[in-house]
């Protein structure tokens, strides 16, 4: 493991485990630690309570036995440990959102989750799990799961021109064919000169390879809900699809634990209007620049917070869900000292009110 304050190139090493739940044992499943800064900062401060990734059939050419093996029908699974998030529920709730909204995102729930590396089972806290685009999500939530899926990092993810690399683009499926051509179609449309000669025949010729739609009603629940670590912001934590079925790439949402989140200076979020986003940001720059374009993210906005975002169904929501986990968050049954991301039992009961407060603010800001 790497000391506090060095970023993570490559990924942990896969090592062996065995799984238990509800009575059925998976033996020699893969696992390792995931993430970068949930990680790095996490472990730096001498906290295990670190995100993890699972996959049941890593060591399959090892053990024949496992071949093919699989956790209720699922491959790979990720445990997100909640880092940056008192309330331990937005990776949850903001992937609802997307997918109330219409835009395809991981399916979640929570875990409470023991190891025993040696020592006899401890509680490492209640996690997130949350399910692999690349496995699942494009199995359950797209006709055809046979398209490229991509899961874009670095500069070339903002799309930005003269940004492409191959590296910036990491093939998820399909890693035997080198063909980038449908994201080298994508950056060749994006900053064409008809964006500004002819602007009907640039939405069609973006629309031929990009699915907008999809992309737009993204743009509106993620400027609405607010996050910190999004595309207009960061190069990372989406995903893009390949849809055999429609031929368009798809917007794939990612990593949603600091979403929900105001402005508080030093991590900013998008206003509404996304004036502040340039040209180094063109998927969101060059479409809000197009007349049609903006006209739908506003209808989109005024759709999100009448519906997946409305504050009563929110404020139900986020009740529910704390009072669901609470038990196993503080308490006699609780997370530990050595094994929890929370200060205080207090900052685990305020941010439940601090996301009752922001759903309701920006209601009264949108609408």
């Amino acid at each position: 493991m790497p000391p506090a304050g060095i970023v993570i190139d490559d990924n942990p090493i896969w090592v062996e485990a065995t799984i238990e739940f509800e009575n059925i044992t998976w033996n020699h499943v893969g696992i390792r630690f995931k993430g970068n800064s949930s990680l790095n900062d996490t472990w730096g401060k001498g906290n295990l309570k670190l995100p993890i990734k699972l996959d049941f059939d890593q060591f399959e050419d090892d053990y024949p036995q496992t071949d093919d093996q699989r956790f209720f029908g699922f491959k790979q699974l990720t445990l997100s440990s909640n880092f940056m998030d008192n309330s331990l529920l937005r990776e949850k709730v903001t992937a609802d959102v997307f997918r109330e909204a219409g835009v395809p995102s991981a399916y979640t729930t929570f875990y409470r989750v023991y190891i025993d590396y040696g020592e006899g089972p401890i509680y490492f806290g209640l996690y997130t799990m949350v399910e692999v685009v690349d496995d699942t999500v494009i199995e359950e939530q797209f006709t055809d799961d046979s398209g490229n899926v991509y899961k874009p990092d670095g500069w070339g993810a903002s799309f930005a021109d003269g940004s492409f690399t191959e590296e910036a683009f990491d093939k998820e499926t399909n890693q035997d064919e080198a063909d980038l051509s449908d994201i080298l179609f994508l950056f060749d449309i994006l900053h064409s000169e008809e964006r500004l000669t002819d602007p009907a025949a640039w939405r069609k010729n973006l629309e031929s390879i990009f699915d907008v739609d999809i992309f737009l009603m993204w743009l509106a629940v993620n400027t609405v809900v607010q996050n910190w670590d999004a595309y207009g912001l960061t190069f990372h934590n989406y995903y893009l699809y390949n849809n055999p079925t429609t031929g368009l790439l798809t917007w794939i949402p990612w990593d949603n634990n600091k979403a929900l989140r105001d402005d508080i200076g030093h991590f900013p979020v998008l206003s509404p209007e996304l004036t502040e986003v340039d040209d180094n940001w063109p998927l969101i720059r060059y479409l809000m620049d197009d007349e049609e374009y903006q006209t739908q993210y506003v209808e989109n906005v005024a759709i999100v917070m009448n519906g997946p975002f409305e504050p009563e169904k929110m404020t139900e929501t986020y009740r529910q869900l704390h009072e669901l986990i609470m038990p196993y968050v503080i308490g006699d049954e609780g997370e530990i000292d050595s094994h929890t991301l929370l200060n205080s039992a207090g900052d685990f009961e305020r941010a439940l009110d601090e996301l009752i407060e922001h759903v309701n603010r920006r209601h009264g800001e949108l609408m």
